[in-house]
């Protein structure tokens, strides 16, 4: 494979902040750094950087660090400009412990690093992607929101005096929470049983909302799903969740260099652990954690309800694998379908 130092005359190492950018220009066949400037966070600060990197040549990469965060605003001006754009995580804290830290030096690590990698990291794609990863945000904490205030709601009618407690008793959580919404304040009720009324009726209130808005967002995930890639819901065991995520974790084609890496990306690639005698696999902590719940979902999905799995599994409980060892098993499986569905091109037409 063709080194990065071998493609470019230069790299432009960049650590990212919230109102600063500081940009160093790294020379690819010795690793100097021959000149760095720090900028605002904005159009004409970004124009300014370019215009830094356009006096060190045309063959140039970009290195930069929180490419999906702080440096998301200059990912975006770059790519728009025909640049080539490489991620670089930001280094682990004992890492700037071992050595000077500063903005420049940040800068500097960052453009050395990627000519020292034989897998360059691309930024995750914008557009599609950069929207199902809004709303699988704000979703997830609606529905985090939506459980807390449940769970509240639920406390207070345990702790409620006898007049509104009774009232609950054997009703299921939705109906408990339509019922609570619309409590009425009764002027004969002392001052303790009016305030849990009170209390009871703003909590269920909050919940139902918040349900209502994460099933809003469900919604567009779905219509979203359903104009980019519908065939992904075609795949057994894939709803809009499931498939939103593996869509943020894959990103665009290319991006993992091959259905090995998706699955070491989701954490679902078994790790060789030796103790010289013998060789096992233990489990894969790393990765996506996101995308490996996904994969999860999809493995549990497809134990219980598509009879292929089921045979499956019985051949492989037979072999003496465990019930966890067949999930694992299973998880990358799933892992390379989905890689291979997702690098198909596929034509942009609305499902019916």
């Amino acid at each position: 494979m063709e080194m990065l130092a071998d493609q470019v005359d230069v790299v432009i190492g960049v650590d990212t902040h919230k109102d600063t950018h500081t940009a160093a220009i790294v020379e690819a066949a010795t690793g100097a750094s021959t000149e760095h400037r720090t900028v605002a966070t904005n159009p004409h600060g970004y124009a300014e950087l370019i215009a830094m990197a356009g006096q060190h040549g045309s063959r140039r990469a970009w290195a930069i660090e929180g490419a999906g965060s702080y440096g998301a605003g200059l990912v975006r001006y770059l790519a728009a400009s025909g640049e080539r754009i490489i991620e670089v995580d930001r280094p682990g804290r004992p890492t700037r412990r071992n050595g000077a830290k500063s903005d420049k030096l940040d800068a500097v690590r960052a453009g050395r690093e990627v000519l020292a990698r034989n897998h360059l990291a691309q930024p995750r794609a914008q557009q599609e992607r950069a929207a199902l990863s809004v709303l699988l945000a704000v979703r997830s904490s609606a529905v985090d929101s939506s459980k807390v205030a449940q769970q509240q709601l639920h406390a207070l009618i345990i702790a409620a005096p006898d007049e509104l407690r009774s009232r609950f008793q054997g009703l299921s959580r939705t109906r408990m929470l339509v019922k609570a919404s619309h409590l009425r304040i009764n002027s004969r009720w002392d001052i303790e049983t009016s305030t849990y009324a009170v209390a009871m009726r703003e909590v269920a209130k909050r919940a139902l909302t918040l349900r209502d808005t994460a099933a809003e967002h469900e919604r567009s995930i779905l219509g979203l799903i359903k104009s980019w890639r519908p065939d992904l819901l075609d795949v057994q065991g894939v709803g809009p969740i499931v498939a939103a995520i593996v869509l943020c974790a894959w990103s665009h084609p290319g991006r993992c260099r091959n259905e090995a890496a998706f699955a070491s990306l989701a954490g679902a690639a078994p790790i060789p652990a030796s103790s010289g005698m013998t060789t096992r696999h233990r489990l894969n902590r790393s990765g996506d954690r996101q995308l490996n719940r996904a994969l999860h979902v999809v493995a549990l999905s497809r134990l219980r309800y598509d009879p292929a799995t089921q045979e499956y599994a019985e051949r492989r409980q037979a072999e003496g694998k465990t019930n966890r060892e067949i999930k694992r098993c299973l998880k990358r499986y799933i892992a390379r379908q989905l890689f291979r569905q997702l690098e198909t091109p596929q034509t942009r037409l609305d499902r019916p």
